[in-house]
C-alpha cells in the first residue's frame, strides 16, 4: 500500500506562532503521523508576527505568482517555506502584503476584530488549494483546523471536485474553542462563491459569523472533530446543533490519541 498523504491546514503552528491550542496540535500530530509512515504537508498563513529572519522563511518562487480572487479583487499569492527545528517537516506559508503583514493575528492593538478577516480566510483557503495544485501533490486527507480553514471542505466538494488531484480527497474538520463575536458584512456570500457553488449551498454561512463558518466546515467535511473536552457554553450549543446533522467525534487526549487519528485517517481513505 502506498503512503497516505495528509495535508494539515491551520491558522498557526509552533514554533512559528502560538495564540491557541491549534498551534500545539498541528505541531505534534503531523510529526507523529510522519513517524508512522505517512507523507505530510503543512500550510498556514504567514501572519506578521512571524519573524522571517529568525525562523528562516524564504520564498518559493516556483509556487508564488498566482492571483487569488476575493470578491471583485485579485490579490497576489506569495508562498514561503521554513523547516521545523529538530523535525523532518517543512511548513508552507501563505502570504499576501494586504492581508498578512500586520503585527497581529485576528485583532488589532485595540482588540478590535479585523473587518476583513473573512477575506483573509477566503484568500487563505483558496491559496492553500492552488498551492497544492502547483505542488502537483495529491492529498488523501486534508485535515482542516479552526474556523479560518472551514471553506476548504466546501471548495473541495464543489469547485475542485472534478480536479484529478482532489477527486478522492477526504476532509477532516477540527473545531476549537476560538469563537469571535463579530458579524461580517452581507457581501460575504458573494466573496465566498466560486464555480459550482449555489446560494443554497451557503445557507449555513448566511449568519456571516463564527457559527456560520463552523457549520459550513462541518457540513462539507467527511469527519468532524471537537478538539477540546471543555468548551464554552455557546460553542457547546453550536456543537449540539451540528450534531443533529452530523456526527461530531471527540478524540480523547490519552494514550490512544495518536492511534485514534491514525485509524481515523485509514478508515476515511478506506
Amino acid at each position: 500500500m502506498s503512503k497516505l498523504r495528509i495535508l494539515y491546514v491551520a491558522s498557526e503552528i509552533n514554533p512559528f506562532l502560538q495564540t491557541s491550542a491549534v498551534a500545539d496540535f498541528v505541531r505534534k500530530l503531523p510529526q507523529a503521523m510522519q513517524e508512522r509512515g505517512m507523507e505530510i504537508r503543512i500550510l498556514v498563513p504567514r501572519f506578521g508576527l512571524i519573524n522571517e529572519r529568525k525562523n528562516r522563511l524564504h520564498e518559493v518562487v516556483r509556487l508564488s505568482g498566482i492571483n487569488i480572487a476575493v470578491g471583485d479583487e485579485e490579490k497576489p499569492l506569495v508562498i514561503k517555506v521554513a523547516s521545523i527545528p529538530n523535525a523532518k517537516l517543512q511548513v508552507y506559508f501563505i502570504d499576501n502584503e494586504d492581508y498578512f503583514h500586520r503585527k497581529s493575528v485576528f485583532f488589532d492593538k485595540n482588540d478590535n476584530f479585523y473587518k476583513d478577516n473573512d477575506e483573509r480566510a477566503i484568500f487563505f483557503c483558496k491559496g492553500v488549494l492552488e498551492t497544492v495544485k502547483k505542488l502537483g501533490w495529491t492529498p488523501d486527507i486534508v485535515h482542516c483546523n479552526d474556523w479560518m480553514t472551514s471553506l476548504i471542505p466546501l471548495y473541495l466538494k464543489t469547485t475542485y471536485k472534478n480536479d484529478p488531484l482532489f477527486q478522492d480527497t477526504k476532509t477532516v474538520f477540527t473545531i476549537y474553542n476560538n469563537s469571535f463575536a463579530h458579524q461580517f458584512d452581507e457581501d460575504l456570500l458573494d466573496k465566498v462563491k466560486m464555480m459550482d457553488i449555489s446560494d443554497s449551498m451557503l445557507e449555513n454561512l448566511k449568519s456571516a459569523d463564527f457559527a456560520g463558518f463552523i457549520k459550513t466546515g462541518a457540513q462539507y467535511a467527511d469527519a468532524v472533530i471537537k478538539a477540546e473536552e471543555e468548551v464554552s457554553e455557546s460553542l457547546n450549543q453550536l456543537l449540539e446543533e451540528i450534531e443533529k446533522q452530523k456526527t461530531v467525534n471527540t478524540i480523547e487526549k490519552d494514550d490512544n490519541f495518536l492511534d485514534s487519528y491514525y485509524n481515523l485517517y485509514n478508515e476515511l481513505v478506506g
